[in-house]
């Protein structure tokens, strides 16, 4: 659909869209010299503010150096009220460009047709390697450029990275909900980013951001018992991923979201999307890689495929031995030591293997910070498992009804829980009698 707009009343001296000195400032969006060129050219700071909704006084500050536009949506009103193409803004060409005609130099055809162009350029080549016709070589290249602008950093994408970066941290003793609220409000912040025509660089980082933002909220969703709505984030988490190219971030996501069956009672599920992760992941020793043997250990040893289980327990140590320093950092998106031996602690209470499953959870704990509230408490469901696996199931209720008991509200429900629930159901009727087992059942249904 072709947008017959009327010319700008900011529009610039078309002179000046080939000035040199305009056009790398439009390349870098230095808006400072931007704007003072169009005022030195007739352009006033109440034209550019009336046509573009920015305030003149703003313009005036920018025009002096004293600011700067950094938000796409803002940038796109500059281009429209100068009438500045898209491309030399780094921007997908404007509505306007097809409608409105082209500033022309004396030098020009009859347009700018591709037809033509090629008439021109092979009028010019005709006479050898000229400086003109290295000069038309040249235009042609660096319009190009400006379009794909690879090296613009926009503000609010750096910003963002940041904050992924920050949430990847983890909970650091807030509330589930808290961080929920404040990662799906930056996810947000990201759909002018994706919902526009993008550099390729600029859209594959803005895609990555967003399959990070995404994988972690669909993890609090997880946590706090939403499971539904844990993997509907964990599905658009995978779309960003796959769109910006980096497999491990796949895998990483595949690998967590094969958690959500794990933790909420279909481990064979589990293991059919844990084994989609591993392949993406590759056999090159990765966060992601050691992420998803582990869990596929967890998902075959509660499936009783106790071969499976031990296979990928090796896999998983032997990529953990191999992991370098940055991947074994303590977040979200790395394998550190706390969070592998989290994982090996569930699979071997899984497995019966109590010796090793309780030296998996003093070691746990001992890294685990103590406002890990979920962590450690799950590490302790899992110890009481472990009790009941060596006989004694009123030490193991007692336990358990304790960790639940301690919970803050905000963990009052979901993984914990769920956990707690498992041992619950675990233990044989005979015993539903005795009264710590009915105490930890009364614990589980307040």
């Amino acid at each position: 659909m072709v947008h017959d707009l009327p010319p700008s009343p900011a529009q610039v001296p078309p002179r000046l869209l080939h000035d040199p000195a305009f056009l790398t400032a439009a390349r870098e969006r230095d808006f400072t010299t931007l704007f003072a060129m169009a005022h030195r050219h007739g352009v006033s700071y109440y034209r550019i503010s009336e046509a573009s909704g920015i305030k003149s006084d703003r313009i005036s500050r920018i025009a002096q150096g004293q600011g700067t536009v950094t938000a796409l949506d803002t940038i796109i009103r500059v281009a429209d009220a100068l009438r500045i193409p898209g491309a030399q803004l780094g921007l997908a060409a404007r509505p306007w460009e097809n409608s409105t005609p082209q500033p022309r130099l004396e030098s020009d055809d009859d347009g700018d047709a591709p037809m033509n162009r090629r008439q021109m350029l092979r009028g010019t080549l005709a006479a050898g390697l000229t400086g003109t016709a290295l000069t038309a070589l040249a235009d042609t290249r660096q319009s190009l450029d400006l379009a794909l602008a690879a090296d613009t950093e926009p503000a609010d994408l750096t910003d963002l990275e940041a904050a992924a970066e920050t949430y990847g941290y983890g909970y650091h003793g807030q509330p589930p909900r808290q961080v929920l609220a404040d990662l799906v409000t930056d996810f947000a912040e990201l759909k002018p980013l994706l919902s526009t025509p993008q550099p390729v660089a600029t859209r594959i980082r803005a895609c990555r951001t967003a399959g990070q933002m995404a994988g972690m909220a669909a993890i609090v969703l997880h946590d706090l018992g939403a499971r539904k709505a844990s993997r509907e984030w964990f599905t658009t988490a995978a779309k960003a991923a796959r769109e910006s190219g980096d497999m491990q971030l796949l895998a990483w996501i595949w690998g967590r979201e094969a958690m959500v069956p794990l933790n909420y009672g279909a481990p064979q599920a589990a293991s059919l999307l844990v084994e989609r992760a591993q392949r993406a992941a590759g056999d090159r020793p990765t966060a992601a890689a050691t992420l998803t043997a582990a869990v596929a250990a967890r998902a075959y040893a509660l499936s009783h495929q106790d071969e499976q289980a031990r296979d990928a327990l090796k896999a998983a140590d032997a990529y953990m031995e191999r992991l370098d320093a940055g991947a074994r950092a303590d977040t979200w998106f790395t394998h550190g030591e706390q969070k592998h031996h989290v994982h090996l602690s569930h699979a071997l209470t899984a497995l019966g293997d109590t010796a090793r499953a309780r030296e998996s959870q003093a070691r746990a704990l001992e890294l685990s910070a103590p406002t890990s509230t979920m962590t450690r408490s799950l590490l302790l469901v899992d110890a009481a498992a472990c009790t009941r696996h060596d006989g004694d199931t009123e030490e193991a209720c007692r336990r358990t009804t304790a960790v639940v008991a301690s919970l803050p509200d905000a963990y009052r429900t979901g993984l914990v829980h769920r956990r707690a629930l498992d041992l619950y159901r675990a233990i044989p009727s005979q015993h539903h009698r005795e009264a710590a087992v009915r105490e930890l059942r009364d614990v589980l249904a307040a």
